[in-house]
């Protein structure tokens, strides 16, 4: 009867500990959990892939070459929401996908929100302004990461691959595959990111 009246109280101590933890979070921290919830609930058709992190993640610092052909790193864009994409000449996904890409990037483009688009691997850069040219594609920009140094430092493994990072440089959450990103619903989800990361 003891021990079982230790172990009773070990438990109790401990559930109190974790509910004390609990009521400490800041009221911040608190509002961006909400928030967030608030982000997945919004999600329909396409959207319903994007994974919208629990806590923001560093971005690498890798670097990678621009379209004008200098190295730059993800830190250049900071202060700014970014809608990070990763593709290919020859991914098929990549060519039905970019337009809409394109789209949103004319739609809600400013100096506070920039669609960039990063080829990761072996892309000349003459199939690269082709695969742009075929599909009617001149609001992006051309950067490539020839040898995938960037692209395999953020876990990307496979194409297309979109991620959102705040204006802080942190990246918030990822959709693997292509996606509808010029949707009345994508369009919805960046302006509410948008909001939530200029208040």
């Amino acid at each position: 009867m003891k021990h079982l009246s230790v172990r009773v109280y070990t438990a109790f101590a401990a559930f109190a500990i974790a509910a004390g933890a609990f009521v400490a979070v800041p009221a911040a921290q608190a509002d961006d959990v909400r928030d967030m919830t608030s982000i997945i609930e919004m999600r329909e058709g396409d959207m319903r892939k994007l994974n919208v992190h629990s806590e923001p993640k560093p971005v690498s610092s890798k670097s990678f070459t621009s379209e004008d052909g200098e190295e730059m790193t993800l830190e250049a864009y900071r202060g700014k929401i970014v809608l990070l994409n990763f593709w290919a000449t020859w991914c098929a996904p990549c060519r039905h996908e970019m337009p809409m890409l394109s789209e949103l990037q004319t739609q809600l483009g400013s100096d506070d929100f920039e669609v960039v688009t990063i080829a990761t691997g072996r892309n000349m850069v003459p199939a690269m302004k082709k695969f742009f040219a075929d599909i009617g594609v001149d609001n992006l920009p051309l950067h490539r990461d020839p040898k995938q140094t960037l692209a395999r430092d953020m876990a990307v493994f496979g194409l297309p691959a979109t991620l959102i990072i705040d204006a802080s440089g942190q990246e918030i959450a990822r959709l693997q595959g292509d996606a509808d990103w010029s949707s009345e619903n994508a369009r919805a989800i960046v302006s509410a990111l948008f909001e939530m990361n200029t208040h």
